[in-house]
């Protein structure tokens, strides 16, 4: 059903475009499956991230309990479920720390590295650092920003995660960007399409005469009239 063209337009939106367009799907408010509170991006301009979630648990706060060869074996295990599944990839990772996360795991060496392995962006409720250096292109959305990486190792790997706030199983729809991220509803993935265009029809009946010279009070009742009519 996820086509590259369909990847291409949902890729032109921004989240909150897409948020509505949902709704628009399913005939009525009350959509509920985004983040919660602010998350902070580090490149806006890259525009929205695309792609069926790849899943992890990391922490760092405390180091790990386990011995050398199995961290080791599981961080072998992690990028290569990075690597491998659907061709778009975003990383989704949470820091089970929670408010207490330390540990930077987003940097210059796992953003390059993820996106050598065709990965194209992360959202986590944890850390990034190295914002000068991070990978061209690769988007992040993270909780924070911090200058250590701690005792940070990986936990849990394609098990379903938490998100401010956001439940993600893995191998979900997401489309994230600076406002946050959304999961697209299997159910939604074949009418999205249509959605979108109908929401930017219903969206120019209030925005191109807002637009136009000589716009007043009158102008606007009458364009809200046609906008309600055709809004979600």
């Amino acid at each position: 059903m996820v086509t590259n063209e369909l990847i291409a337009k949902l890729k032109q939106y921004d989240t909150p475009t897409i948020c509505n367009a949902i709704e628009v799907v399913q005939g009525k408010r009350g959509f509920n499956q985004f983040t919660r509170g602010q998350v902070i991006c580090s490149a806006p301009k890259n525009g929205a991230m695309v792609g069926f979630a790849r899943t992890a648990q990391i922490a760092a706060v405390e180091p790990p309990s386990e011995s050398a060869d199995v961290i080791r074996q599981r961080r072998m295990n992690y990028y290569r479920h990075m690597a491998t599944g659907p061709e778009y990839r975003v990383a989704v990772i949470e820091d089970v720390d929670g408010d207490e996360a330390v540990g930077a795991y987003w940097g210059e060496v796992n953003t390059t590295v993820h996106k050598g392995l065709g990965v194209c962006g992360a959202l986590t409720n944890g850390l990034m650092r190295d914002l000068d250096d991070l990978a061209e292109g690769f988007t992040v959305l993270a909780g924070s920003i911090g200058p250590s990486h701690g005792f940070v190792h990986v936990r849990t790997i394609g098990e379903p995660v938490e998100v401010f706030g956001l439940k993600i199983a893995d191998g979900d729809l997401i489309h994230a960007d600076q406002h946050g991220a959304v999961v697209i509803p299997p159910e939604v993935i074949p009418r999205i399409s249509d959605a979108i265009d109908k929401l930017l029809a219903s969206e120019a009946l209030i925005l191109e005469p807002a637009r136009e010279a000589g716009f007043n009070f009158e102008k606007f009742e009458q364009a809200w009239t046609n906008f309600e009519r055709n809004r979600t």
